[in-house]
């Protein structure tokens, strides 16, 4: 009786098992694009050299446990056995020939399958040629939704995605702030996007249907709700697409997306029939509003010295680790730096000096404005 009711709760738990896993989506393992099917194919075949080595162990270990078990007295005993040429050479040859295989493989492939690689072909029976242009698609995660935009055609969507098959797609890819991962299985791997930085993912979808996107990477309250449907449509069905995006008759510009910015879960798909060609460029470089100083205005100022010669005794920024900058040692006098940068409307010079209090050692320095790139520095 406990015999039959413990191949029957054997049985059970099987067939919940098997019920589990025909749940699954297997759409990694089976995906419609071509990157994702050769990243498919990489998973598949580590998989398997992984296994070579795993099964024979896991039946090894039952196989000795059963027969050296104690009420076996066939086996055989030796006190004396420590050690087995033959055997050495398995244990050590085996796991270092699908080593170096996972490591040829995985050289490969990562130059093959890099994300910003352009693509080179549409599946493995056809090629692209070297001149092609691929659809460029602008991708910014939001708290917490998804904008794309897409400057070729002038349009805007919000958490839906539209790309025509058998067509190459070069993904440029931001954020407005918290960090977040781009990810549609079916037509490649994850990518990240963070703020300030631009990442790119070149791929194409090879069926028509609809795909689950969202973000793989936890942002926050509204993260579940970062999901959009991507759809891989005909050339008629895109260009369909796009008509009907137009047809909504909504502009997206700089005080549109300040509004869209602002956090909010769930948000609904909706549309934008015109977008201001400079958005994506503000966005990534984080000067949508016009009051900022743009990261590469920044980055042009650094490169030509930070504001003028004085810039490269600007250490402000370093006063948790420099002593006399905590005022345990005094200043030196020859010592100036940048104390800031500003632009005026006004052409010359402002006329204004000001004292600008930087330490609490009493240091100061004299502010002076230039126009119309105005840079303050400090003598």
């Amino acid at each position: 009786m406990k015999r039959m009711l413990s191949k029957l709760v054997r049985g059970v738990a099987v067939a919940s098992m098997f019920s589990l896993l025909a749940g699954c989506n297997l759409v990694v393992i089976d995906p419609s694009g071509d990157i994702a099917s050769q990243q498919s194919d990489l998973i598949i075949v580590s998989t398997i050299l992984m296994l070579l080595i795993i099964v024979p162990v896991m039946a090894l270990t039952v196989f000795f446990a059963w027969k050296y078990r104690q009420g076996n007295k066939d086996a055989e005993y030796d006190p004396e056995w420590h050690h087995s040429t033959k055997l050495e050479v398995v244990i050590w040859s085996a796991p270092l020939v699908i080593i170096i295989a996972l490591g040829a493989i995985t050289w490969v492939t990562t130059h093959t399958l890099d994300p910003y690689r352009p693509l080179d072909r549409i599946d493995a029976e056809r090629p692209l040629a070297k001149d092609h242009e691929p659809m460029v698609i602008e991708v910014v995660s939001l708290d917490w939704k998804w904008l794309f935009l897409y400057p070729e055609q002038g349009i805007a969507t919000v958490n839906e995605l539209a790309a025509p098959i058998d067509t190459p797609i070069q993904f440029k890819i931001t954020s407005s702030g918290i960090m977040n991962s781009f990810f549609i299985p079916a037509l490649a791997g994850q990518i990240y996007s963070m703020a300030g930085m631009e990442t790119k993912l070149h791929a194409v979808i090879n069926e028509e249907g609809v795909y689950e996107g969202f973000s793989g990477n936890y942002s926050g309250e509204g993260f579940s709700h970062m999901r959009f449907k991507f759809h891989g449509l005909s050339e008629e069905g895109f260009d369909k697409w796009v008509a009907d995006v137009k047809s909504d008759e909504n502009f997206l510009g700089r005080s549109q997306y300040l509004e869209l910015e602002k956090p909010s879960v769930a948000e609904p798909v909706h549309y934008y029939s015109a977008v201001d060609p400079e958005l994506y460029t503000a966005i990534l470089n984080m000067c949508v509003d016009q009051s900022k100083m743009c990261m590469n205005e920044m980055m042009a100022i650094d490169a030509k010295g930070g504001g003028g010669l004085a810039g490269i005794y600007n250490v402000m920024s370093l006063t948790y680790d420099v002593p006399h900058m905590r005022g345990s040692q005094p200043l030196p006098e020859s010592k100036s730096y940048v104390a800031s940068l500003c632009t005026t409307p006004e052409s010359g010079f402002s006329g204004e000096l000001a004292n600008l209090p930087l330490f609490d050692n009493g240091q100061s320095a004299r502010a002076m404005s230039i126009a119309p790139a105005g840079v303050s520095t400090g003598f």
